[in-house]
C-alpha cells in the first residue's frame, strides 16, 4: 500500500497556538497524498454537539466507524488514556499508533511504557528512549525527531515588539530561568507562559503566542536561543525539541543546548552554535551579537539542512512507511 491509498484518522487537539502542528502534520499527510480525517480531542463543536455525540470515547468510536482508517494516528497522551484506546482497539482493524509531540519527561498522562503497551505502534522523539522501549520487549517503537514546515517556518521581516537582539519562546522552568538570566544585558526578550511569574518579567513581552507570531518573534531575532526544559544532567533524554527544526527553517542563527541527538540532524558549528553551560551560552551570544553578519552563513546552512532532511513532510513519510510496513 502506498502513502496515497493509504486512509488515515489524526486523532490531536487542535488550535492555533499550543496544538498548531497537529494541522501541520495533517497538511504533510495530505500532500503525501493521504486521505485524512481528523478527531479533534479539544471537543469543539459546543456543548450541545457533544452532548448529542455522547463521550468522547463514543464519539472516536463513530469516526473510526465512518472513516474506515488503514491508520489511526493519535498523538500526545494526555486525553485518550489507555483503557480508551484499549476498548476502540478491539473493533477496529486499524493499525493504532501513537506519536508522542513533546518531551517525554514532561507529558502528563500515560507513560511512554504503556502506550508502547497499548498502541500498535509508537513514534517517540528521543533515539535513547526508543532504545529503552525496545530494551523492555516494545520492538514497535521507533524514533521519530521533530520536524517543520517550511511554508510556515520561514525568514520574514518583523518589526516593533517582534525585533530584540536575543529572543526565547516556551515555557518559564527554574533551569531555562537560570541560563536566559545571564543574558539580560544583550536585549533579552522572552516569550511564553510562566514568564511573568519569574525574575525575568520585565523581558517578557508576551505568554500566548499564535504559530504566525511564534515565527515573527523567532524572525525578528538577531540570535535565537533554545534552550530546553531542565538541564542534561538531570534527564535522561537526548532528544531535541521541535524549536530546533523551526528556528533552522526560520533562518536565524541559533544558539542551542547540546542534546545527544544533535548532531545527527545538524552539524554543530557549521549549522548551528552548541553550548554546554551557561557561560558558554553567554559568550556564543556575545559573539553573535558583535559579529553583525558573520554569522549569518551558518543561519543558511541550517535553513537548507531543515528544508532537505526535516521536514513534516519528511517525518510523516517515515511513519506512513513504518505503519503500512507493519
Amino acid at each position: 500500500m502506498t502513502a496515497a491509498e493509504t486512509r488515515v484518522l489524526l486523532v490531536a487537539e487542535f488550535d492555533e497556538a499550543l496544538h498548531a502542528h497537529s494541522s501541520l502534520r495533517r497538511r504533510a499527510l495530505e500532500r503525501l497524498g493521504c486521505r485524512v480525517d481528523a478527531f479533534d480531542l479539544l471537543g469543539r463543536g459546543g456543548m450541545l454537539a457533544r452532548l448529542r455525540g455522547g463521550s468522547m470515547v463514543e464519539r472516536l468510536r463513530s469516526a473510526v466507524v465512518r472513516s474506515r482508517p488503514h491508520v489511526v494516528l493519535v498523538t500526545g497522551a494526555s486525553v485518550l488514556g489507555v483503557s480508551a484506546v484499549e476498548s476502540l482497539r478491539k473493533d477496529s482493524p486499524a493499525v493504532w499508533a501513537n506519536l508522542l509531540p513533546g518531551d517525554p519527561g514532561a507529558a502528563a498522562g500515560p507513560s511512554p511504557v504503556d502506550l508502547a503497551t497499548v498502541y500498535d505502534m509508537l513514534f517517540v522523539p528521543d533515539s535513547a528512549l526508543a532504545t529503552r522501549l525496545r530494551t523492555l520487549g516494545h520492538e514497535r517503537t521507533t524514533y521519530l525527531p521533530f520536524a517543520c514546515d517550511p511554508s510556515v517556518h520561514r525568514p520574514m521581516q518583523s518589526r516593533d515588539q517582534f525585533r530584540a537582539n536575543a529572543v526565547f519562546v516556551g515555557g518559564a522552568t527554574a533551569y531555562r530561568e537560570a541560563m536566559l538570566g545571564e543574558l539580560v544585558e544583550f536585549g533579552l526578550a522572552v516569550w511564553g507562559p510562566g514568564w511573568r511569574r519569574t525574575a525575568l518579567r520585565d523581558y517578557c513581552r508576551g505568554e500566548t503566542l499564535s504559530m504566525d507570531d511564534y515565527v515573527r518573534a523567532y524572525a525578528g531575532a538577531s540570535v535565537a536561543i533554545n534552550v530546553h526544559r531542565q538541564s542534561p544532567a538531570s534527564s535522561r533524554e537526548v532528544g531535541t525539541n521541535q524549536r530546533l527544526f523551526e528556528v533552522a527553517a526560520i533562518g536565524v542563527p541559533q544558539v542551542t543546548g547540546d542534546r545527544g541527538d544533535l548532531a545527527q540532524h545538524f552539524e554543530p558549528g557549521a549549522e548551528v552554535l552548541v553550548y554546554h553551560d551557561a557561560l558558554e551560552l553567554r559568550a556564543l551570544v556575545r559573539d553573535v551579537l558583535e559579529s553583525g553578519q558573520e554569522a549569518q552563513p551558518i543561519a543558511e546552512a541550517a535553513r537548507r539542512r531543515a528544508l532537505r532532511d526535516h521536514t513534516h513532510m519528511h517525518r510523516m513519510r517515515a511513519l506512513i512507511d513504518v505503519a503500512v510496513r507493519g
